[in-house]
């Protein structure tokens, strides 16, 4: 409750200054003309003018409102190493209890600082600026900060709290701590297939210097590179891009003796491997309907470096015309086929059969770049069940198939149970319905001795695709010409577009077309394990997240060959998946995580913050016990700390609840002072 008085006044300010220099002139004449009744008449001009300013008392009843304290409780990665995690709990709940044994303060408990994926480092003060947003800087009477002291949005002055309160920290961990840590200083986004690209690395000590370790660097999964590197030193890597798609490296150093975590003795980087010019030769053996097909899927991509040759005159074709007058371009076969055979990626056979143009030393030439790592693409017609067909050459022991006739009858294409798994042809337009919405084909190549199942069936379920692995390079047989009419539209057409593309990235080794293969993507918050497969079952995947725990996850089936698993990518760092036989890893976040960049505990960097706010930064535990400093009430001062104790500044905020007013002037009480200054002057005169 408290008392006042208020002025309401009835005439304009003006008047009552006017008025207010007019009495004390009066006053000045009367008194130093010792006038008779000076002091009655300057007192009842002062009760008129007192009237005009009609005061009222006032009397408020007011309600004290609570002072706040905020305690913002670092849940972040870090605070999981050694025995943080206990001293955090531990030092939350003493610290709580005793903020709630002081008589008008609110107590406001906020977790914050985990990682989800898209924050890179622990935000605490975000936190604290959240946790005080509906409150006014004039009831805040502090914040206190239960962390490892590895905060990465301190503000750069007391300022930008936004409130003049205490900030205490106090800190988990010890002051010994170590840790060994691999920090990337520069890696490459991308990288042309084929060509290298360097990565540079630091082995980085906390707590010990002039220290050894054993470092691995690995490139998907094999051993690149080992050497021993000393604490501080950089190192530089050189990467061959092998293939297109990600590229793993990881770096990995050996354990230092009692450090605090191994989880940042590995960092990851991803190149891109991107192919610069891809260089297809391809080889049509005489002009037909589907030539055209193959040229106009290979030239409308960018990316494709096309070598084609038709065989129009071979050899053996002789007609008197004289070599000067014609025009052909001669087959440059022991350039393409001997000398510059390896700077294809792929080659493309097209309805061609031996003519006399290749010596058979070529064919050998080629069935050895085929296991050296090429790739090989034979389109089939009538010229494949020939006498003179490629079968008959040292290309039969890299070719999926024999010949051994044509069948001429209309038929419809239909994925096998195989390719409905199968990357290449799993889904393709038009295979979910039965019959598939595509045209017919009117032509098979009869075959024996199959050494690996078709993905796709032609006329009376007798193989159309078939894709092939020799030693370390790849071979697909398409048993058809007719693969035209889809292009043509005829009935409706196909999906020509998509096979025969899908068909030239898997023989070009591209990794999203890999029968069997373990995946990692992140989508949103979510971290999305694939595994593909050509089996009926797979096992389950164990999922080591980057602070090391491990989740195994039940794999669900989707898509014919696709197994799918989600779970929450709650953390930044490197993530790794296995089934045992397969490894995938995948980097959530940035590359260099705040989060693992240092994980030692300090005190250092929230001190200045701390203290300029009249606030301390203490550890809460350098044995095993907890032993926080007492919580002291301060109400007016400017430093909040002491020895042995931290304070919270109280505030005297408070809200009005009711308000009682009474004119001075108003009513018999001003009427009776009125009159009762004009008697006494009257009294006055009449003596």
């Amino acid at each position: 409750m408290s008392y006042g008085i208020a002025f309401t006044p009835l005439v304009p300010s003006i008047v009552l200054w006017i008025a207010l220099a007019a009495i004390v002139v009066v006053a000045g004449v009367l008194l130093l003309g010792r006038a008779r009744g000076a002091a009655v008449r300057v007192a009842a001009l002062a009760l008129i003018l007192l009237a005009l300013a009609n005061p009222s008392f006032t009397r408020e009843e007011r309600e004290p409102l609570p002072s706040v304290a905020a305690v913002i409780v670092d849940k972040s990665p870090s605070q999981n190493f050694g025995d943080r995690t206990r001293e955090t709990d531990q030092a939350r709940e003493e610290l709580v209890n005793r903020l709630k044994q002081i008589k008008g303060l609110e107590v406001r408990v906020v977790d914050a600082g985990q990682a989800d994926g898209e924050t890179d480092g622990t935000k605490l003060f975000g936190a604290l600026s959240s946790a005080l947003s509906d409150v006014p800087t004039d009831r805040v009477a502090g914040a206190f900060l239960i962390t490892d002291g590895r905060v990465h949005d301190i503000p750069a002055n007391a300022a930008g709290l936004g409130f003049t309160a205490p900030v205490h920290a106090l800190i988990t961990g010890r002051s010994n701590e170590r840790d060994r840590r691999v920090a990337i200083v520069a890696a490459p986004r991308f990288g042309i297939v084929g060509q290298r690209q360097r990565v540079t690395y630091r082995l980085e000590d906390q707590g010990v210097s002039g220290q050894q370790a054993r470092v691995v660097v690995r490139h998907d999964g094999d051993v690149l590179n080992e050497r021993t590197v000393v604490s501080g030193q950089t190192v530089n890597i050189d990467i061959d891009i092998k293939h297109a798609g990600p590229n793993i490296v990881e770096i990995e150093a050996s354990p230092l003796e009692n450090e605090l975590t191994p989880v940042n003795n590995r960092a990851v980087v991803v190149i891109d491997g991107v192919r610069d010019k891809l260089r297809v030769l391809l080889v049509s053996g005489e002009p037909h309907s589907g030539e055209r097909t193959w040229r106009n899927l290979l030239k409308s991509d960018a990316s494709v470096d096309l070598v084609h040759f038709t065989i129009l005159r071979p050899p053996e074709k002789q007609d008197g015309t004289p070599i000067n007058e014609l025009s052909l371009i001669a087959f440059p076969t022991r350039e393409l086929f001997q000398q510059k055979i390896n700077e294809f990626q792929l080659i493309i056979f097209d309805r061609y059969a031996r003519q006399g143009v290749l010596p058979i030393a070529y064919f050998d030439n080629i069935a050895r770049y085929i296991r050296a790592g090429g790739a090989m693409l034979v389109s089939a017609g009538p010229d494949y069940a020939s006498v003179t067909s490629i079968w008959r050459t040292p290309l039969d022991s890299v070719l999926p198939a024999e010949p051994v006739g044509v069948t001429e009858k209309p038929y419809l294409a239909h994925l096998s149970e195989i390719g409905k798994r199968h990357p290449v042809t799993r889904g393709l337009e038009g295979s979910a319905t039965e019959p598939p919405r595509w045209s017919r084909f009117f032509r098979t190549v009869d075959t024996r001795n199959v050494n690996s199942p078709p993905l796709m069936t032609g006329a009376d379920g007798k193989p159309l695709l078939l894709l092939s692995r020799y030693g370390e390079g790849r071979v697909a047989l398409v048993l058809s010409d007719h693969i035209w009419l889809w292009a043509r539209g005829y009935e409706g057409g196909g999906p020509h577009l998509d096979l025969l593309r899908r068909m030239s990235h898997w023989l070009m080794k591209e990794p999203e077309l890999d029968e069997e293969a373990l995946r990692l993507q992140v989508r949103g918050k979510d971290l999305v394990v694939q595994r593909q497969t050509m089996a009926d079952t797979v096992t389950p995947v164990t999922v080591t997240s980057p602070s090391g725990t491990t989740r195994e996850l039940n794999l669900n089936t989707g898509e014919p060959g696709l197994w799918t698993a989600t779970t929450e990518a709650n953390e930044l760092g490197l993530w790794q998946a296995t089934d045992g036989k397969l490894k995938a890893l995948i980097n959530v976040g940035p590359a260099n995580p705040k989060e693992f960049s240092a994980v030692t505990s300090t005190t250092d960097t929230l001190k200045p913050l701390a203290q300029a706010t009249g606030g301390d930064v203490r550890r809460v535990a350098e044995n095993a016990a907890i032993n926080l400093p007492r919580i002291v009430p301060v109400h007016s001062s400017s430093v909040f700390r002491g020895d042995g104790w931290l304070g919270v500044h109280m505030r005297d905020a408070s809200v009005v609840r009711g308000v009682g007013v009474l004119p001075i002037f108003a009513g018999v009480i001003g009427l009776l002072l009125l009159l009762g200054a004009f008697a006494a002057t009257w009294l006055r005169e009449g003596r």
